[in-house]
């Protein structure tokens, strides 16, 4: 048996480990979030001191606010349309690509390359693309559906749901790697043994692969909600929110208030209204879902 070390020997190695982490974490993440919310109680137009407190008003003016409700409602229906609609897709391809057939590598290059991509480039790709007579208003036309071309980026009936699918085109990629990933842990005796049984790929599939693959969907959906909740990058640099608030999420919601109209105070309100709701979902999540998930890998590792 090995020696157990001292006490103060094991105190003083943690602090050395943990003492570099800790005064990052603390730099870094813990006093912007104390800056935010000190500088949303004041009205401030960033410029000279903090002298006009106003105290929670920045933060009912947001949350009574027609346009903050409207941003907030926007994130939702992202939310929702990931978990419905991406989830499925991403899904199907990665069970699509994790069989082996000809041309598979070249499959997995073609659905990943766009999230190698920065969200600035693809933004500007796409804008030229929806433009008026651009690329895919002409690729309409040339296959007889002129009637479907439409101001796709100035529509406010359609500009979110066009966004959605650029949304989907950038990020699947990651999904579907991340699915694969988890794909490679499934053991193909159990695959076996199902087909012994007279089960139908299908039934395999639906049965056997899926739920096993229950850890790794739900660490995708932690990651898409909070990602749908925190879109920004895309969604500014094609519409800038608009038109007429059609597109705005939270946080272009917040950039534009707090920055372009130097309503600092009440911008830093909303950024701090944002970080609750991610941490809320997050802790949440963390203890009804992903909780279980952990329990059970600590529970093997020790075993």
């Amino acid at each position: 048996m090995g020696r157990a070390h001292p006490a103060p020997r094991r105190r003083a190695e943690l602090l050395v480990l943990l003492s570099p982490a800790t005064v990052l974490f603390l730099a870094f993440v813990i006093a912007p979030i104390g800056i935010a919310v000190y500088y949303s109680l004041y009205t401030w137009n960033g410029f000279g001191p903090l002298s006009d407190f106003v105290g929670l008003k920045n933060y009912t003016d947001a949350l009574t606010g027609s346009v903050f409700r409207t941003a907030v409602r926007h994130n939702l229906v992202l939310v929702g349309l990931s978990l419905v609609l991406q989830l499925p897709i991403v899904l199907a391809l990665a069970l699509l690509l994790n069989r082996r057939m000809r041309g598979r590598s070249v499959f997995r290059v073609i659905v990943f390359a766009p999230y190698l991509l920065s969200e600035a480039t693809a933004a500007i790709v796409w804008t030229l693309m929806l433009s008026p007579d651009g690329f895919v208003d002409r690729t309409l036309r040339a296959f007889g559906l002129g009637s479907l071309v439409h101001g796709w980026l100035a529509d406010p009936g359609i500009v979110f749901y066009v966004l959605f699918v650029v949304i989907t085109w950038k990020y699947l990629g990651f999904g579907v790697i991340l699915l694969l990933a988890g794909l490679q842990a499934v053991p193909g005796e159990l695959r076996e043994a199902a087909a012994i049984d007279g089960a139908s790929p299908w039934q395999t599939t639906r049965l056997v692969v899926v739920p096993l693959l229950g850890p790794t969907i739900r660490i995708w959906v932690f990651l898409s909600v909070i990602g749908s909740l925190q879109l920004f990058d895309l969604v500014w640099i094609m519409t800038l929110g608009g038109p007429a608030h059609a597109s705005t999420t939270m946080v272009t919601y917040m950039i534009d208030h707090g920055y372009r109209g130097n309503e600092y105070g009440y911008g830093s309100a909303v950024s701090v209204i944002v970080f609750v709701v991610c941490f809320a979902f997050a802790l949440l999540y963390q203890r009804y879902v992903l909780r279980r998930d952990t329990e059970g890998a600590l529970t093997r590792a020790a075993g």
